[in-house]
């Protein structure tokens, strides 16, 4: 492995894809929903469950996406995604009945796996060298701005343009923005090692051995899987009903205004993790960030409808949102190497991705049903289950580092 590293540009330029894609794909749905739902004249818990079908097939296309990756090459991927995205995004806007809307948010999502944080940490992977999780941190740091851009953004529009207006305009940012950066970045050079899949459970080889003790058996891969899975379900439920959840509990007006401190928040996590995060292992990371949102979440129920403690839940939520963005790429890399880097991230992104294909449609009917503090309360359980699994593999790991150790001191 080299000490190369991904350029500058590259980063800067994927950050502002990164902005866009979540902003348009991902963010901007929960603003709009209303409207949609009004216009197509369906239930909103109904309208969620469409995204839900939708974010679960996304799901089933991303461990193929990822072995993609790692054979043709992530920034290839990202060109006809890009265009995908532009096309799906018209068409919703186009659709005047439920089923052909259906259609466009499912190719929506199917697009979504090759131009959002999977594919973008897989071509960062593939360019750069052994300073790979350094150039993910600086990424996410950019991307962090997308919730705060698009969240306001996206309302602002919205107060003089129709959704599909909103959506075409979405259409022409992906197609004239993002298009022509990913062409670029798929003309950049990758490092031959990154290019040889190998199987989520055998060991890397010796030159793409992981950092720290080595740690490639199945069961803490799927603790892995569980632990990002859990944690996916309690950050889709939450960021997709964030401005109508604020509001549901009583903040009115000024639910987008606190709303709008989770981005900073994310950012801020980011730039912490680069001062601080060397020195700690992804795994303890992946453990804080989910601890985080466990806090975000008890301080949500336990302030309602008080306003500062309103905003620090958004600022616990937005930290710890923002490292678990970063150890989705980077515990992956820590635990079982570069190689075949690409389908683990793709299993990874299932794994989130079904969780938060059921997290909208759930969480609304939990709205519904229960009401907005049962509905969270579930979610605080979620959080102290994903801070257990992300423990086990810590305790995993530090059993693997101390064998050897006690081995080298028996008579």
């Amino acid at each position: 492995m080299t000490d190369r590293k991904a350029p500058a540009l590259m980063i800067w330029a994927l950050g502002a894809t990164q902005i866009i894609g979540y902003g348009t794909l991902y963010y901007s749905f929960s603003i709009l929903a209303p409207a949609m739902a009004q216009d197509l004249s369906l239930p909103l818990d109904w309208l969620f469950g469409i995204l839900s079908l939708a974010l679960l097939t996304g799901g089933l296309l991303a461990p193929q996406a990822g072995k993609w990756a790692d054979r043709y090459g992530a920034g290839r991927l990202m060109v006809p995604g890009s265009i995908a995205a532009a096309v799906s995004l018209a068409s919703a806007a186009m659709s005047s009945h439920p089923v052909t809307f259906t259609l466009s948010l499912v190719v929506m999502e199917l697009a979504s796996c090759f131009v959002l944080y999977g594919t973008a940490f897989a071509a960062i992977v593939q360019v750069g060298g052994s300073r790979a999780p350094a150039s993910i941190t600086h990424l996410t740091l950019i991307a962090g701005f997308a919730s705060t851009l698009f969240w306001p953004l996206t309302a602002a529009l919205h107060t003089h343009f129709d959704w599909r207006e909103i959506y075409l305009l979405f259409a022409v940012l992906n197609l004239g923005l993002c298009l022509p950066i990913h062409w670029w970045i798929s003309r950049l050079p990758r490092e031959a090692e990154s290019a040889r899949p190998v199987s989520t459970t055998v060991s890397p080889s010796r030159e793409n051995r992981p950092v720290g003790p080595a740690v490639s058996s199945q069961s803490i891969f799927l603790l892995m899987l569980a632990g990002f899975a859990v944690e996916g379900f309690v950050l889709a439920s939450i960021l997709v009903h964030m401005v109508p959840l604020l509001g549901a509990l009583g903040l009115g007006a000024s639910a987008l205004m606190v709303s709008a401190l989770f981005g900073p928040s994310q950012v801020a996590s980011r730039l912490l993790n680069m001062v601080f995060g060397g020195r700690l292992s992804q795994t303890v990371l992946a453990t804080i960030s989910a601890g985080l949102l466990a806090l975000a979440l008890t301080a949500l129920l336990s302030t309602t409808p008080w306003l500062p403690g309103l905003a620090l839940f958004a600022i616990l939520f937005g930290l710890g949102s923002g490292l678990a963005s970063i150890v989705g790429g980077t515990l992956p890399l820590e635990l079982f190497g570069r190689a075949g880097y690409g389908a683990r991230l793709g299993w990874v992104t299932a794994a989130r991705q079904f969780s938060s294909a059921l997290a909208p449609f759930l969480f609304a009917v939990g709205l519904e049903a229960a009401g907005p503090e049962r509905a969270v309360t579930l979610t605080v359980i979620g959080a102290g289950v994903a801070v257990a699994l992300f423990g086990l593999i810590a305790v995993q790991r530090y059993r693997a580092a101390a064998a050897p150790l006690e081995a080298a001191t028996e008579p």
